[in-house]
């Protein structure tokens, strides 16, 4: 069984930028760069595609972006610990805690 996050998949004390979108796109970088996706747009699209559904920022500074998409080959746990808050749409602020769930198209 793989490890479903592991030390490359984790982003501390980063700007990744000033919105979901910007602060997705690296995460889905990250992930792909590991492997567990074959492309990092796909992934992207389908996980923007997915915040723009429904916000995913929940009480505590921590937003928690998730997707199944085509693109990814392996499920796979991104996390970021951000030098700059960004608004996932929770209801008591932004949040500094990324926890991006990629899973593969169909999975659980």
């Amino acid at each position: 069984m793989t490890q479903l996050i592991t030390p490359q998949l984790v982003t501390l004390d980063q700007n990744l930028g000033d919105s979901p979108a910007d602060v997705i796109r690296v995460l889905a970088g990250k992930v792909a760069v590991s492997g567990r996706a074959s492309e990092v747009e796909g992934l992207f699209a389908d996980a923007f595609a997915r915040e723009q559904k429904t916000a995913t920022g929940v009480p505590g500074g921590i937003a928690i972006p998730h997707c199944r998409s085509a693109a990814v080959t392996e499920p796979a746990l991104a996390m970021a610990r951000l030098a700059h808050k960004v608004d996932f749409g929770a209801k008591d602020g932004p949040a500094d805690l990324i926890f991006f769930i990629a899973a593969p198209d169909g999975a659980d």
